[in-house]
């Protein structure tokens, strides 16, 4: 229980002899090894009563519930990562705009040039319209 060398609880028995004297020195042992007894006798019976409570389910219930409360919050905080995420967000409004811009510039035939015309201030004559 206690981490004592032997050197340790020969300077311990010593410095009791020399304080109690050897009358008293073996009324003190028995005193000292009772109360080291009832000390053990009620951390046994607190763990007994930990051990107890423990498997009554009061304190696996309570886990339970702890658990149950972390996975809820673990997927809130996905569900919101994922909405926020500007990097998605950017690549969607990318694809959308190319899908946009690829419909609109679509290549096209090339159209044949358009034909000068000659512009003349000259008077036609008049046909008649029996010539024709």
């Amino acid at each position: 229980m206690f981490d004592f060398s032997l050197g340790e609880m020969l300077v311990i028995i010593i410095i009791a002899i020399l304080f109690l004297g050897p009358d008293k020195l073996p009324k003190a042992m028995v005193d000292i090894a009772k109360f080291l007894r009832q000390v053990k006798r009620a951390i046994g019976s607190v763990q007994d009563s930990l051990e107890k409570e423990m498997n009554a389910g009061e304190i696996s219930h309570i886990k339970e519930e702890a658990l149950a409360y972390k996975r809820e919050l673990l997927q809130a905080s996905d569900d919101l990562k994922r909405t926020t995420d500007m990097t998605a967000l950017g690549d969607h409004l990318t694809n959308l705009h190319d899908e946009v811009i690829g419909d609109v510039q679509k290549p096209q035939a090339p159209q044949p040039a358009p034909v000068a015309e000659k512009i003349t201030f000259e008077k036609k004559p008049k046909q008649d319209s029996a010539d024709v």
